[in-house]
């Protein structure tokens, strides 16, 4: 099995594990190295990987977010600047790739560079060297780049958004990571090991594991943020569940899901009037309650004993029939007996 970030990765699928090596076997080369894959697929853990396993492991291993700045200050934070080169730089200051001299760079959300910086990173990239901002004096670096991006990077080529011969450069080798869809087996094995560290975190004395039905869940979700979801959902699942002795059987893919959620401002003009009138009939729908909710001073037990009179009431109509009842409320068998236990109610 491969390590998580505090032993690297997790995973036992085919995919996954061609993908790890085909990182392991690029990392004693001093090339570059693309890192393609979807958000949350673990790109900077490949990178990482990339360099701990080279003969610069113990350089500096830097890391940038070329989305994260403005196209005005992203080439200042590649490649330095001067002092009085813009307006507040007050002082000289180097760059990343100065910084990772010795050591490597790794190049999150490439595809976002502007074209000039483009040009800019191809030069280092060919002469081993850059010029601060402010400053015709080029300083020559030993960087190591690694690059990862969401994007098809040939498709912005054809598009005039990337510069083939940057791409020509970094393309020596390219490690394409598969989403947590396309890894087979590896949602049960992920699922288990973030839900046993959180429930160490917790201070249970045990993992129970998951219900079959939560299993089931878990596997049939699409996983749009992959393991960076996944991680969350599942610590997420096990903070909220109230018995660690009972397997976990409560998983909410969607932390924002609440009834109380704030309405949408209308789209255009035209969806005025039908908006308007949702959002009247919300109110004057949410209004009683509203009434009710200003006599209680303790919302936890407010929803706790309505709750309660829920079950008590579909265990009525049902004659005590759990299974009939678990079924009216739409939960598992488990997920009833462990409200039944909660609020006493088992026979």
């Amino acid at each position: 099995m491969a390590m998580d970030r505090t032993s690297q990765f997790v995973g036992e699928s085919g995919a996954f594990l061609d993908s790890v090596e085909r990182a392991s076997r690029a990392a004693a080369l001093n090339r570059p190295v693309l890192v393609i894959g979807e958000r949350g697929t673990g790109k900077e853990l490949v990178a990482e990987r990339l360099h701990r396993l080279s003969p610069r492991w113990d350089g500096p291993f830097v890391t940038m977010n070329c989305a994260a700045l403005t196209e005005t200050l992203i080439e200042a934070e590649l490649f330095g600047h001067e002092a009085g080169a813009f307006t507040g730089a007050t002082k000289a200051r180097e760059g990343r790739f100065e910084e990772a001299d010795g050591g490597t760079l790794f190049l999150d959300e490439l595809a976002t560079l502007s074209a000039a910086a483009q040009e800019r990173l191809l030069r280092a990239v060919e002469y081993g060297e850059v010029t601060r901002i402010g400053s015709n004096r080029p300083i020559r670096v030993d960087v190591r780049i690694v690059a990862a991006t969401n994007e098809h990077l040939p498709a912005l080529v054809d598009k005039g958004r990337f510069r083939a011969d940057l791409l020509d450069r970094l393309a020596f080798e390219v490690v394409t990571l598969p989403p947590l869809r396309a890894r087979e087996g590896d949602i049960e094995v992920l699922s288990n090991h973030f839900g046993r560290r959180m429930a160490s975190e917790m201070e249970w004395t045990r993992w129970p594991g998951f219900s079959e039905q939560a299993l089931a869940q878990l596997k049939n979700y699409g996983w749009p943020g992959n393991v960076r979801e996944l991680r969350n959902v599942i610590e997420r699942a096990v903070y909220r569940w109230e018995d660690p002795d009972a397997p976990v059987d409560a998983i909410e893919f969607d932390p924002f899901a609440s009834p109380w959620r704030p309405l949408q401002p209308p789209k255009d003009t035209a969806n005025k009037v039908e908006d308007t009138k949702a959002a009247s009939t919300e109110v004057a729908t949410s209004a009683p309650l509203a009434e009710e909710v200003v006599e209680i001073g303790d919302l936890r037990s407010a929803v706790l004993a309505h709750e309660r009179k829920i079950l008590e009431a579909a265990l009525a109509q049902h004659r005590h029939n759990q299974r009939a009842t678990a079924k009216a409320l739409n939960l598992s068998y488990d997920q009833l007996r462990h409200c039944l236990k909660r609020h006493s109610l088992l026979s």
